[in-house]
């Protein structure tokens, strides 16, 4: 059995490369206030499993852990018609496991898994992690988590560049994108 990559393997191609990452976090606190979090720097190396799969590996620091490495897969299971996958972080023991899907527009691929909830210990949560493509060069991804309210909250905010390309601040990206 040989799978041959389909249109939703080539959207994942996309997130192949070398990036910096820029990370604002703002997490929130047990009484339900916005704490801000710190900010961090890193980078991701992206590379495709013959097609079908992309794996990407961030390394960095995270305020109040210290030095990070992430494992993420994304790949596209033609028979659920969602997009799957797995994330691990070596601050933490749990394995994330992704279900999702792409909008529309084929700019935002929303990924959604179950994991411990940071706020209440022993429980579990539903989070989003939410990957927009702005341009082949930048793209945005937001975490977030599900309130007891019934509503998401963004948790991170994560500034993906790629390397070796001008690095335009997200405030001007909008401007420069919403003018045409």
């Amino acid at each position: 059995m040989k799978a041959e990559p389909l249109k939703e393997h080539h959207w994942l191609q996309q997130l192949v490369g070398e990036w910096t990452c820029e990370m604002e976090s703002s997490m929130p606190s047990p009484e339900g206030d916005s704490a801000e979090g710190g900010q961090a720097t890193w980078t991701e190396s992206v590379r495709s499993l013959h097609g079908l799969w992309v794996v990407g590996e961030g390394t960095g620091e995270m305020p109040e852990v210290g030095p990070v490495t992430t494992i993420l897969t994304i790949g596209y299971d033609p028979e659920k018609k969602r997009y799957v996958g797995t994330w691990i972080g070596s601050m933490m023991t749990y394995l994330w496991v992704y279900d999702g899907w792409l909008d529309e527009t084929e700019k935002v691929l929303t990924l959604e898994a179950e994991g411990p909830d940071f706020q209440n210990p022993g429980k579990m949560a539903k989070y989003r992690d939410i990957i927009t493509i702005k341009d082949k060069d930048y793209r945005l991804f937001t975490a977030q988590v599900f309130g007891d309210d019934g509503e998401w909250r963004e948790m991170m905010r994560v500034h993906y560049r790629r390397k070796g390309r001008s690095a335009v601040h997200p405030a001007e990206h909008e401007k420069a994108t919403s003018s045409l």
